[in-house]
């Protein structure tokens, strides 16, 4: 029967998306094991989405120099995560790649594939739309979609979630995992 195939298929694609999500806030909260339960902050949070950003979205070829060059994560003005970001991608690889992070007071970018654009940019549109194709743009609040970025970080109900712009990120060359996309509060498309 293909009702009952379709129910199935759709059980399994739930079951995937909740083990991703659990997944990825296992990851936020820290590591298990070491002492005792901490709640972490929202920064410790975003910067483990950022790691895990990396894993599901594919890169076109030309975004790499060479393929020893690590997926480097910038963050641009303010740093809001201080040591988090670099504690979370210490050792971390990701298709055999590196990561780093490098931190940018201001334009031009040094070589970058994700690019944070905190909340104290008074105008992300316009530096967005400066920045070339092949980097993942990640930000903080609804606006940041609207002005043309990729993914933005919300608080809802008091947890860091993140809403997703297709077609903002197919434009720059990117495919994001629909593994990633199911996890999202929200997809434009």
């Amino acid at each position: 029967m293909s009702g009952g195939k379709s129910i199935t298929d759709s059980g399994r694609r739930k079951s995937r998306a909740v083990a991703l999500a659990s997944l990825m806030l296992l990851l936020a909260s820290g590591h298990p094991g070491r002492g005792a339960v901490q709640t972490p902050s929202e920064y410790q949070v975003k910067a483990a989405f950022l790691l895990n950003f990396t894993k599901f979205v594919n890169w076109p070829d030309a975004a790499f120099a060479s393929p020893e060059m690590p997926i480097s994560i910038c963050i641009l003005g303010e740093d809001p995560f201080g040591p988090e970001l670099d504690k979370i991608i210490e050792g971390e690889t990701v298709n055999n790649r590196r990561l780093a992070v490098q931190r940018v007071r201001r334009l031009p970018l040094p070589p970058c594939h994700v690019v944070f654009v905190g909340q104290e940019e008074k105008e992300p549109g316009k530096i967005l739309a400066g920045l070339r194709a092949g980097i993942l743009t990640v930000g903080e609040g609804e606006r940041f979609l609207r002005d043309g970025g990729m993914i933005a970080f919300v608080v809802d109900n008091r947890r860091v979630r993140f809403d997703v712009n297709q077609p903002a990120a197919a434009a720059a060359g990117l495919q994001i995992s629909s593994k990633l996309l199911s996890v999202a509060r929200n997809v434009e498309k």
